[in-house]
């Protein structure tokens, strides 16, 4: 893997965030100028890098924010455990709009826009290519499409953006919703698979993905990649792995798919789950990148493997 020089100052939206955090920290250590622009500041935010406070809905807020900017790392999003859809088009759609247009009228060189595997929705073949039609089954997914409808709207206006998809990202310090498997196998509780459990399921470990941004923003031209850890099996592998690491006692266990999924659906749709729709839809299936394509053009190797 290369080690991009970033030049210039380098915007991270969204930089208070998880994976924002992550890539603030590495373009540090790389010796880049930065800023980030979010609604609240982290704590551990380095001392050097400049705060923006501001609403990505906002336009004079994000455009103060991308003045003088030469790369844009746009990581703000509304997450899938939001049911609220006006909430995910306002920020996740029309909020990318806003920093589009920003960064059109500031000059900027290149924007990453970090989108996800939701846009696919249930894929008819695997793995998934950049070439799959996206297909998106629920409304996270929906209006993370619609922003990259956008992205390629302002390609054709001369704006240099590209699209990273990441699978499920995990990592220290952020499990997202398999806290809640996390938990359970801490307690020495059982785990549920559905059916089998043998459905291929991919992760990407934040690191990863955050050196898959980096390097894509070295890169010119507008493009699009999807991006997964490179060793990956089961879903009942990888509980299973994590089971004998922690050592409690907790074993996988099968249910039936059908009724999990119809209960998991129900309880979701009452407010009795923090499971959204793409979590009921995916945790059964299989789904998984071939990374050939970040692998080539960026010279981007994953080093974590879903049970790392």
């Amino acid at each position: 893997m290369s080690d991009p020089q970033p030049r210039g100052l380098q915007l991270v939206t969204g930089g208070s965030g998880y994976l924002g955090s992550d890539l603030v920290r590495r373009l540090v250590a790389r010796g880049a100028e930065v800023r980030v622009f979010d609604l609240v500041d982290a704590d551990d935010r380095p001392p050097d890098v400049d705060f923006q406070q501001g609403d990505i809905r906002d336009a004079a807020a994000v455009a103060r924010a991308c003045d003088g900017v030469d790369a844009i790392f746009h990581n703000v999003a509304q997450v899938p455990l939001v049911r609220d859809r006006a909430m995910l088009q306002s920020v996740n759609t029309r909020g990318t709009e806003r920093l589009l247009e920003a960064a059109l009228a500031a000059g900027v060189r290149k924007v990453i826009h970090t989108s996800s595997s939701a846009v696919y929705g249930v894929p008819s073949e695997l793995p998934v290519t950049e070439a799959t039609p996206p297909t998106p089954a629920e409304p996270y997914g929906a209006a993370k499409y619609a922003a990259e409808g956008i992205c390629a709207e302002f390609a054709t206006r001369g704006l240099d953006v590209s699209i990273i998809r990441p699978r499920t990202i995990v990592g220290s310090g952020r499990l997202g919703i398999f806290q809640i498997l996390f938990e359970w196998i801490s307690q020495g509780s059982n785990v549920p698979v559905l059916g089998r459990g043998d459905n291929i399921y991919q992760f990407i470990h934040a690191a990863d993905l955050a050196e898959a941004c980096i390097l894509a923003a070295g890169r010119a031209g507008s493009a699009e990649y999807n991006c997964g850890a490179g060793r990956f099996g089961s879903m009942r592998e990888v509980l299973e792995s994590l089971c004998d690491h922690a050592g409690t006692g907790s074993k996988v266990k099968s249910v039936p798919m059908r009724p999990a999924i119809v209960g998991m659906k129900l309880t979701s749709a009452l407010g009795l789950s923090p499971l959204s729709g793409y979590h009921w839809l995916m945790y059964g299936r299989s789904m998984y990148f071939d990374n050939a394509k970040a692998e080539s053009e960026l010279q981007w190797t994953p080093r974590f493997s879903n049970d790392e």
